[in-house]
C-alpha cells in the first residue's frame, strides 16, 4: 500500500465521493460560459473582460448586485439547460457524486424576464443530460429572495409544490438574499405549508447577522442551516447544532469574500473561521462552494483550504464528505451507495 505520507492530497481529495450541498445554479456561471451565452443572444457580445467585470464586489449587498447583474444576463430557457449542463461537468470533475443546487425562482418571478415554466423544462434539460454524461446525481432546490417580501416567497414555494408534483427531481426550498431586510421567523407560516406540501426545508441564517437568525431558522423548522456563521458567537446554539445533527454547509471562502468573515492574520486569503471549532463541537459540518466563480473557489478548492490551513487530516475530509452524503436529500439506499464508496476509497 502507497504511504500515507507520500500522497498528494490535493490530487487525493479531488477523487474523494463527496456532495456539493450549497450551490447556486446561477452562481455557477463562469465569465468564459457568460461571453458564450453572450455571443448566442446579444447584437453586441460581451468581451471576457467585460463579463469578469460584472462579478466584482466589495461587500455582501454589493455581491447581491453582482450576482443579480449575472443572471440578468440570462436571456432565454436554452441558457438555463447551458449552465445545468456546464455545472455538472465541473463538479464531477472535482469527485462530486451528487449535487443539490439552488435555482433562484424568486429572481425569475420578480424581474419578469422569462417564462419560469419554460426555464424549469430547460434546467430539467440539463440536469438529465449531464446526470447521463457524467454520472452525477443533481437534486433541486427552489430559492425565494427573503427580501423580495412574504407575499413574493409564498408564491415562489407554491409553485416549488407545484413542480414537485411534475418533477421529482424538485425537492426543497430555502430563502437566500439579505438576511437583515428578510429575517427568518416571518417566514414561519409557509415553510410549514412548504412541509406539508413535501418539500424539505433549507434557510441561509447567521451569514450576516447573529447567531438570533439561525435559532430563528431553527425554529421555523430548516433542516439544514446555510452558512451558520455567527453560531460561533452562542455557545447554546452549538450545543442546539450538535445535539441535534441539525447540518451546516459551511462556506469559508464565500464568507471571506463577502466580508462577513474576516482574513486570517498575516493570511489575506484565509478566513478566520469557525470550522475547526465546529467540527471539534461535534457539528454535522459539510463544506460546500456557494458560488463558485464569484469568489474563485470551487469545492475542491475548500476541501483544500480545510487541509492546508485549518489542520483537516485526510481521514477527517473523508468524514467531512461522508456528512455531505448524510446530509442530503437523497433517498436512503442512494445515500448508503455513495457512503460505500466513501469508506471505500483509500489511498
Amino acid at each position: 500500500m502507497q504511504a500515507l505520507e507520500l500522497i498528494d492530497p490535493a490530487l487525493w481529495l479531488r477523487g474523494l465521493p463527496k456532495a456539493e450541498l450549497h450551490l447556486h445554479l446561477e452562481g455557477s456561471i463562469t465569465p468564459f460560459t457568460l461571453v458564450e451565452l453572450s455571443y448566442l443572444n446579444d447584437p453586441e457580445p460581451l468581451t471576457l473582460l467585460g463579463a469578469a467585470q460584472l462579478y466584482n464586489y466589495t461587500d455582501f449587498p454589493s455581491f447581491l448586485m453582482s450576482f443579480k447583474a449575472v443572471t440578468e444576463r440570462l436571456k432565454t430557457p436554452a441558457d438555463y439547460e447551458a449552465i445545468t449542463y456546464k455545472m455538472l461537468r465541473d463538479l464531477a470533475a472535482q469527485g462530486v457524486r451528487h449535487a443539490e443546487a439552488y435555482i433562484s425562482l424568486g429572481i425569475l418571478y420578480h424581474f419578469g424576464r422569462l417564462d419560469v415554466d419554460q426555464v424549469v423544462a430547460a434546467i430539467e434539460r440539463g440536469r438529465t443530460r449531464g446526470e447521463r454524461d457524467f454520472h452525477i446525481s443533481l437534486l433541486w432546490i427552489i430559492d425565494a429572495v427573503r427580501h423580495f417580501g412574504i407575499d413574493e416567497c409564498v408564491h415562489v414555494f407554491r409553485k416549488a409544490a407545484e413542480f414537485r408534483l411534475q418533477y421529482p427531481s424538485i425537492v426543497g426550498i430555502g430563502i437566500g438574499g439579505d438576511e437583515l431586510r428578510g429575517p427568518a421567523h416571518d417566514f414561519r407560516d409557509i415553510y410549514a405549508e412548504a412541509k406539508a406540501a413535501g418539500l424539505r426545508l433549507t434557510c441561509h441564517a447567521g451569514e450576516n447577522t447573529g447567531p438570533e437568525s439561525i435559532w430563528a431558522a431553527i425554529n421555523i423548522g430548516a433542516e439544514r442551516i446555510g452558512h451558520a456563521l455567527s453560531a460561533q458567537h452562542d455557545p447554546e446554539l452549538i450545543k442546539i447544532l450538535a445535539e441535534r445533527q441539525i447540518p451546516v454547509e459551511l462556506n469559508m471562502t464565500s464568507n471571506l469574500r463577502t466580508g462577513c468573515c474576516p482574513p486570517l492574520s498575516g493570511q489575506p486569503n484565509v478566513p478566520d473561521h469557525p470550522i475547526r471549532r465546529y467540527f471539534e463541537e461535534g457539528l454535522m459540518v459539510t463544506l460546500n462552494s456557494d458560488d463558485p466563480p464569484f469568489f474563485r473557489a470551487t469545492i475542491l478548492d475548500e476541501y483544500i483550504l480545510a487541509h492546508r490551513s485549518f489542520g483537516f487530516n485526510l481521514e477527517q475530509l473523508r468524514e467531512l464528505a461522508a456528512n455531505s452524503i448524510e446530509a442530503s436529500f437523497l433517498p436512503p439506499h442512494r445515500k448508503l451507495a455513495l457512503l460505500a464508496e466513501v469508506e471505500q476509497y483509500r489511498w
